[in-house]
């Protein structure tokens, strides 16, 4: 690959980029290709939404593994501020320094405390590194206001200091799980690309890449138990890592791997003894009536046929 970032994205095809996804056994459908494509070649934020536990965190991770760079993760919550997303002052090391009588303004670079933004634009690497901004939708509005010049400029102001502007811009990779909606000016600096809950057939190719060991019948079981219960009214439907989890789960106890002795399939026992990887709300847990525990026993055994 050139050596150039830049030029690596400009000759950079979905084909490349797919064989990069198939390397790092991340299942992507033709319009999340085209549209990291896009934002990689453009030089855009990439903003991608959709249900928790769909692969958008994974997105960023399989970027930053692909292209051998580092990943700066923000995970965003409320009340997030400034100080912990740009930067902060080191208040003992400038105290030391004033007691010490040193000749040197207590706003100089090296009190400088460097915060996820700050450290992506100056990053130092021989490639500009992947920034994620993860779950954006749990910051308020005064955060997005604040990641704008970020966001527009790859720069960010700092008063004592002045401008500090990335000299590569880093790939920046926003997401967000909808709980509230984003602002027309965040969006406008982004492309979008929005997730979808994947199909039986989606999620069956990504339990068989990521779980290999898993018998292919038992994670076309797992899969369609998942399928089902989305169909479910639950407080918090399983995602695509909740599946990897139990299927992880299933083959640690023997189930699926050939260390059980028997058929391998599913039993009503490995559901409910593992359901703590699925469920992660008691109101959900307590759905698994009878009724519905044959119902997803069902949706194992047809998923296999």
């Amino acid at each position: 690959m050139p050596d150039d970032i830049h030029d690596e994205f400009a000759s950079l095809t979905t084909e490349r980029l797919q064989s990069l996804f198939d390397a790092t056994d991340y299942v992507a459908e033709d319009d999340i290709t085209t549209t990291v494509l896009l934002a990689l070649k453009l030089g855009r934020p990439l903003l991608v939404e959709g249900e928790p536990g769909a692969g958008k965190t994974e997105l960023a991770k399989v970027l930053a593994a692909g292209f051998d760079t580092d990943l700066i993760r923000l995970q965003c919550y409320e009340g997030l501020a400034a100080e912990s997303a740009l930067y902060e002052w080191n208040y003992t090391k400038q105290l030391l320094a004033v007691q010490a009588g040193r000749d040197t303004s207590v706003f100089a670079e090296e009190f400088l405390l460097e915060r996820p933004l700050l450290r992506a634009l100056r990053h130092e690497g021989e490639r500009p590194p992947v920034l994620l901004i993860d779950e954006i939708d749990r910051a308020d509005e005064e955060f997005e206001a604040l990641l704008l010049e970020v966001l527009s400029d790859f720069q960010v102001s700092i008063p004592e200091i002045g401008t500090i502007a990335a000299d590569e811009p880093p790939i920046v990779i926003i997401t967000s799980n909808r709980t509230r909606g984003l602002s027309d000016a965040l969006k406008r600096r982004c492309l979008y690309l929005h997730v979808e809950p994947p199909s039986v057939e989606k999620e069956r190719a990504i339990v068989r890449r990521k779980v290999p060991e898993l018998d292919d019948a038992v994670a076309a079981a797992v899969c369609g138990v998942t399928g089902r219960l989305r169909e479910e009214p639950l407080l918090k439907p399983p995602g695509v890592a909740e599946t990897l989890d139990w299927a992880r789960a299933l083959t640690t106890l023997g189930v699926g791997n050939g260390d059980r002795d028997g058929d391998a399939t599913l039993t009503e026992s490995d559901v409910r003894t593992t359901v703590g990887c699925l469920l992660k709300e008691v109101e959900d847990v307590e759905r698994l009536d009878d009724e519905t525990m044959s119902a997803l026993l069902a949706a194992a055994d047809d998923s296999t046929v």
